[in-house]
């Protein structure tokens, strides 16, 4: 086994107390677990901060096991919800589980990553779910501060979200996991595994959490469906100009969960952000498009004086004449509270302009993906940053 940093390093629960330095200290290699449900097409730095620490088992010598809820995503996991969640189509999830792994590639090392679907064992016959069902009761379901809360509120709870934690603990059972790791809201969930594990006859895992990340906005957990999000696929100057908004107060988070180290000590606020903006362009592309990055950065928002903190806009609901593209005129006119026609005149008189190049005379739709993550000037002193929360 290889010696490596101490593999607790940022998590925050590690239970049952002293298990995990039991079976460390055994000398064997474990099979350690992280599944992740594809409900959305991107993986964020949300993620890797669990990825990341898969990757510190895998280089350690462990075994691990990437598993894609194919099917659990069909459920909806409840976890940290005060509502039911929405629900993918069928297409929208084999789609978003192709992209899974080739985005979970860029941290962990594909060679050695053992990768499931956890449709494999879950599209199970009727004896097999109503014996899966009869391992624990509603009460037991119920515990959890998501579901006890709703309950409080008088807030639904749909029958199918009970099923969730009872089909993640089968996915330890089916890959016969030493270790499960994931986030401080799956805590409930990666518990329950064990008692799953011990209902089949298997000896119960040991569990690690790590810490939420915060969005770009530095409060609300990172969420695509908030436009908070840094994306690893992300265009390298689209990645740090969405990390050039994290606030003072995230940055140490950031450097310690993504980046892995400390913020620079004495230098200013903005260059240590710059830093952390650098190093995680150069994390998930390379050293040249960080530096191409911040020049775009400094061209955009210094040479040409934009404000470091602009409003944000989602241009999902400006569709134009044909599958996307986005109509600008009504984009223009939503965004900034001017007419249609205002904005039509905008556009003619070149006072309309993306990322600081002028939107050519004439042109009243652009494709949503050369919009999705830019700066929208509308004047001298007027701007938005465009987000495609359908994207």
């Amino acid at each position: 086994m290889a010696i490596v940093a101490d593999l607790t390093r940022n998590a925050v629960d590690v239970l049952p107390a002293g298990m995990l330095q039991e079976q460390l200290a055994a000398g064997k290699p474990l099979r350690v677990k992280l599944g992740i449900d594809p409900t959305t097409p991107d993986i964020h730095l949300g993620h890797t901060v669990v990825l990341e620490k898969l990757r510190e088992f895998q280089q350690a010598g462990h075994q691990v096991v990437l598993i894609v809820g194919d099917f659990t995503a069909r459920v909806g996991d409840p976890s940290g919800r005060s509502a039911q969640r929405p629900l993918p189509s069928p297409e929208e999830i084999e789609a978003n589980a192709a992209t899974y792994q080739e985005q979970a590639f860029k941290v962990l090392e594909r060679e050695r990553t053992e990768v499931r679907f956890n449709s494999e064992w879950l599209r199970m016959a009727p004896e097999e779910l109503l014996g899966l069902l009869a391992q624990t009761t509603v009460a037991r379901l119920i515990e959890r501060d998501d579901f006890q809360k709703r309950l409080a509120a008088g807030a639904p709870i749909a029958a199918l979200e009970l099923l969730y934690p009872l089909l993640q603990g089968y996915d330890s059972v089916a890959v016969e996991a030493d270790v499960e790791l994931g986030g401080t809201d799956q805590k409930f969930n990666l518990l329950f595994g064990r008692d799953i594990q011990a209902a089949y006859g298997q000896k119960p895992q040991s569990i690690l959490t790590m810490p939420i990340l915060v969005g770009t906005d530095g409060s609300k957990k990172m969420s695509k469906s908030l436009g908070n999000y840094i994306g690893v696929t992300d265009a390298p100057e689209e990645m740090f100009g969405k990390t050039m908004r994290v606030p003072d107060t995230a940055m140490p988070e950031y450097f310690r969960l993504v980046l892995g180290g400390e913020p620079p000590e004495g230098v200013a606020p903005n260059e240590a952000k710059r830093a952390l903006a650098r190093g995680v362009v150069e994390r998930f592309h390379d050293a040249a498009a960080a530096q191409a990055a911040e020049a775009h950065f400094n061209r955009l928002f210094v040479e040409r004086s934009a404000p470091d903190e602009i409003g944000e806009w989602d241009i999902s609901p400006y569709s134009g004449s044909e599958p996307g593209v986005i109509l600008l005129p009504n984009l223009i006119g939503a965004g900034f509270e001017q007419s249609s026609s205002e904005a039509r005149r905008l556009i003619k008189q070149g006072g309309v302009k993306i990322d600081g190049e002028p939107v050519a005379p004439g042109v009243l739709e652009l494709p949503r993906e050369e919009l999705a993550g830019r700066v929208l000037q509308v004047g001298k002193r007027r701007f938005l940053r465009l987000f495609d929360s359908a994207a």
